[in-house]
């Protein structure tokens, strides 16, 4: 049972950001540092990616660890509580997550995931892979 009234939950939920996060600004600044241009969180392209090159059809997704399900196998058994809840929330996500890439690579585009985590501790090493991708696409 939730210990929130439906409208406390709908607060809670609407406070957690899904666009501009410290890991995305993170990344945004060390790619526009070196020169990159592009569009943020572009609603006309599927699945809505987080940075776009949109001439050069390169898409990049900045992916929570707890909410794209980062190590799910092992990490699903640490939900204690609302288990019907979160479980299938956060494997539907894994499975959008799996579509929008298939989908996108369909349309010949360049797609590059990176865990917020990898971002913190390789920011050069994850602005180095994008920048080699656009560059590719040519």
């Amino acid at each position: 049972m939730d210990k929130h009234t439906p409208e406390q939950r709908r607060k809670n939920m609407q406070a957690v950001k899904n666009k501009d996060s410290k890991i995305e600004l993170l990344l945004r600044t060390e790619l526009w540092n070196r020169g990159l241009r592009y569009r943020k969180n572009v609603k006309s392209i599927y699945g809505h990616p987080d940075i776009a090159f949109i001439g050069k059809k390169v898409a990049v997704f900045v992916d929570s660890e707890f909410w794209h399900g980062f190590d799910w196998e092992n990490r699903k058994k640490d939900f204690k509580s609302h288990q019907e809840f979160w479980i299938p929330k956060i494997e539907r996500n894994i499975q959008r997550d799996i579509e929008v890439n298939e989908k996108l690579k369909s349309e010949g585009w360049a797609v590059i995931r990176f865990w917020g985590k990898e971002i913190k501790s390789n920011l050069k090493e994850c602005a180095d892979s994008i920048e080699r991708a656009v560059k590719n696409n040519d």
